[in-house]
């Protein structure tokens, strides 16, 4: 028989455990996860002061097949799917020529991008995610600014 102490403690313990799983974050797994990390990285895109004007005013982004293709480009990375067809490279090198990109605009791109992974998932996928996309914010301008 547990004395009060005892049933105290056992008892915030296994409140305390319920609230720690409650809290821990999961993977990325699936395509829809993908989607949710690309839907709440972009809403922040839209109204950044740093790098927003190049989605809305420079580029006019159409967001209904905008995030389809960035669903498909981040579901080619991580799940090795191969169902992205793009040129990246060539679409910011175009947009370079509208309106000077700097390589603070993509280190201020992965601030962004790493944060909305970080308070969504955790896991090897998600460190994987944030790891291409530091990759990308770093290579990127070496190809398009020089």
């Amino acid at each position: 028989m547990l004395d009060i102490t005892q049933h105290i403690n056992y008892h915030h313990t296994s409140v305390f455990n319920i609230l720690k799983l409650t809290l821990m974050k999961l993977d990325i797994q699936h395509r829809s996860d993908i989607e949710n990390v690309v839907n709440v990285f972009y809403e922040k895109v839209k109204t950044d002061e740093t790098i927003g004007y190049f989605f809305n005013d420079v580029a006019k982004v159409n967001w209904d097949t905008h995030l389809p293709k960035m669903y498909d480009f981040w579901e080619s990375i991580l799940f090795e799917t191969n169902v992205y067809t793009g040129n990246p490279l060539l679409k910011h090198f175009l947009l370079n020529k509208k309106s000077p990109l700097t390589v603070a605009h993509f280190e201020h791109w992965f601030v962004l991008f790493e944060a909305t992974v970080d308070e969504l998932y955790a896991g090897e996928k998600a460190t994987m995610m944030k790891s291409r996309a530091r990759n990308i914010a770093t290579l990127m301008p070496t190809k398009i600014l020089n």
